[in-house]
């Protein structure tokens, strides 16, 4: 239950994260002369609580109720971690309202953010359209590039996941893409971002000066 809780917490709140940060880079773009006003500090700290408080609470909602589910059987959980369709692949009852628990929040806080980041760059492709100036293009897909990669890399797998109907195959094709997204997706963060970051650029050149 503590595994599953914190899995749910991390995963909920790095969805909604993710919008947050899809909403600054659409006042940085389309928005620059507002962009101290609509990213103040007190809203930009308060969007990150939200986005903490919402993990918390769709976390102990669906280990609530995966606490009182009776288990039977032989207790393995085929997946290499707690995750709440494996858990419920265990049940002795019906498990029909946790599902549709699942499936409810799953669009809540996986299509919903998806919905919102898309509609923040559907604004920003239509500012870069109607740029004139190479180096603000630049600086653009500098700010933008990133966040959308990391954006493809963390929600495609998990709308594969929690969205897709149930196959013969789809609990071994789950084991898969839950790795890739646990994974691979949070290794390849770091080198995604850290390019953008001048002090790590920094650090980076002085370590290779040295080697």
């Amino acid at each position: 239950m503590i595994q599953l809780y914190f899995a749910l917490v991390l995963g909920t709140t790095e969805c909604v994260l993710l919008v947050v940060m899809s909403y600054d880079r659409y006042a940085a773009v389309c928005k620059p002369l507002h962009y101290t006003v609509l990213m103040h500090p007190r809203l930009c700290q308060s969007l990150a609580v939200a986005s903490w408080v919402s993990g918390f609470i769709n976390s102990a909602l669906h280990s609530l109720f995966m606490f009182w589910v009776p288990l039977c059987g032989h207790y393995q959980v085929d997946h290499f971690f707690c995750e709440v369709s494996a858990l419920l692949k265990l049940s002795c009852v019906d498990t029909h309202v946790n599902e549709l628990t699942l499936m409810v929040t799953s669009s809540i806080f996986v299509l919903v953010p998806l919905i919102l980041i898309l509609t923040s760059y559907g604004a920003i492709a239509r500012t870069v359209l109607r740029m004139q100036s190479t180096t603000r293009l630049q600086k653009v897909f500098g700010t933008c590039g990133a966040h959308l990669m990391v954006v493809f890399l963390f929600f495609i797998p998990v709308l594969c996941i929690y969205l897709q109907p149930p196959t013969e195959n789809s609990q071994e094709q789950g084991k898969f893409i839950a790795l890739f997204y646990t994974v691979v997706t949070p290794s390849l963060n770091p080198l995604i971002y850290t390019p953008r970051n001048k002090d790590d650029r920094g650090a980076v050149s002085r370590l290779t000066g040295r080697g």
